[in-house]
């Protein structure tokens, strides 16, 4: 590609963000807007955008969702959300902050079994609920939420998109995530619980009367169709083995959640319209937007010259090569889904571990796997779960604008982002 098509792609790309962060225009359009805009102006073309796994639309992701929503949308009509919605609230007494906390526990662990998305998708329901019955505003729930699926999610393999791709690079295994993130995932996730009742003490207000007339209901009675409720979680049970499973199974998450879809609509009486009317369509359609606008970056070497310069940067120190891969990773998967920039980046991570004679295990995976995985926590459109949350927000009414939740995303990431710096620095360079 020219610099011509190189210095083309970068305006496409901003001109497209500032539309997203300003919300003069919907996000979808904007990200749809520019991804045509990259073809037209031959930034990337059509084989590119739609068939390469690198630097086109990822569709193991858009799969994978598509799946899962569906799945939440039949699973909704259970009443299971309702269900675990009164019984949270009855177990933390009806206390706003003791809500929040157990909401932020609950979708750390499971962020770190099932991938982040899925996550937020079982939860973000149940967090609604749960607000409505308080009377609560439940963009702090949801934010908090967010942001504890993208720390829990880098506690393992499977917990976030980055860290597959990081495992296959480097070959590295499940059990490698779990000893050496899983640690700093715990501790993360107890900080952002304190920094949730710093940030957000003005909307924790505790409601005695609302409380009450919680502690009062019956979570069985909420249950309204137990048949359904049985298959709609003997499926989710079967899809989270195949997720688990996928070292042997091979199957993609993709696969095995668009399969555990099409078998939960079969054997249930639902009709396909009504599960398909749950999927957030414009979700779906922004991730292929971005997916391809962030691919034509690629394709005209702009994410590889700045991965480059990185790398460039290091000085031949270990110690710097670190600090500025977790970082440099946190600064740039704000501002580009960290799925491509992870991608881009593997084969430098990688380049400069051999450098260093650390084939295999190596500070370097874990420092791109922190910074990306956290750095997530940056914008509204850093991770894939942010995204998809925003878009449940705004279809339940609860809208939480680009800026909304960056003031808060930027905080967090520059805590945790620092507090793992100094994980990173203590056990493999001070003791290690």
């Amino acid at each position: 590609m020219s610099d011509w098509h190189s210095w083309a792609a970068i305006a496409v790309f901003v001109i497209a963000y500032v539309a997203i962060i300003s919300e003069r225009v919907h996000r979808t359009a904007a990200a749809l807007a520019g991804a045509a805009a990259m073809l037209v102006i031959s930034a990337t073309d059509d084989k590119a955008a739609f068939f390469d796994e690198h630097s086109g639309i990822d569709w193991n992701v858009v799969f994978l969702l598509l799946g899962m929503m569906a799945i939440v949308g039949v699973l909704r009509q259970t009443g299971v959300f309702e269900y675990l919605a009164i019984w949270a609230v009855k177990r933390a007494r009806g206390k706003p902050f003791r809500v929040m906390t157990m909401l932020i526990a609950i979708t750390a662990s499971a962020s770190a079994l099932l991938d982040n998305v899925t996550t937020v998708l079982l939860v973000a329901p149940v967090t609604l609920l749960v607000c409505e019955r308080l009377a609560l505003p439940a963009a702090p729930f949801l934010i908090a939420e967010v942001m504890a699926s993208n720390i829990g999610g880098t506690a393992t393999l499977v917990g976030d998109p980055p860290n597959i791709i990081i495992a296959s690079r480097g070959g590295l295994t499940f059990n490698d995530f779990l000893v050496h993130l899983a640690p700093i995932a715990a501790v993360l996730t107890a900080v952002l619980v304190v920094m949730c009742r710093v940030m957000f003490r003005k909307v924790l207000v505790y409601d005695q009367d609302r409380a009450a007339d919680v502690m009062a209901l019956e979570e069985h009675e909420a249950i309204r169709d137990h048949r359904l409720l049985y298959q709609g979680l003997g499926v989710l049970a079967l899809v989270v083995i195949g997720f688990v499973a996928h070292p042997v199974l091979h199957y993609a998450p993709s696969v095995v959640a668009l399969l555990g879809a099409g078998l939960l609509i079969a054997i249930s009486k639902v009709e396909t319209g009504e599960a398909l009317k749950e999927v957030e369509w414009p979700t779906l359609a922004f991730f292929a937007g971005l997916f391809i606008m962030v691919g034509a970056l690629i394709e005209t070497g702009v994410i590889g010259e700045v991965s480059r310069a990185l790398a460039d940067a290091t000085g031949g120190s270990e110690l710097g090569a670190t600090m500025l891969l977790v970082f440099g990773s946190a600064v740039l998967s704000g501002v580009v889904d960290n799925i491509p920039y992870v991608a881009t980046m593997a084969p430098i991570t990688a380049d400069l571990a051999h450098g260093f004679g650390g084939d295999g295990v190596h500070v370097l995976w874990w420092a791109l796997a922190l910074g990306a995985d956290l750095g997530g926590n940056a914008t509204a459109i850093g991770a894939s779960a942010n995204v998809v949350v925003l878009g449940i927000a705004e279809r339940n009414q609860q809208p939480i604008s680009f800026w909304q939740f960056t003031k808060y995303g930027l905080v967090v990431t520059a805590v945790t982002v620092t507090i793992a710096a100094g994980y990173l620095w203590l056990r493999y360079f001070a003791l290690g």
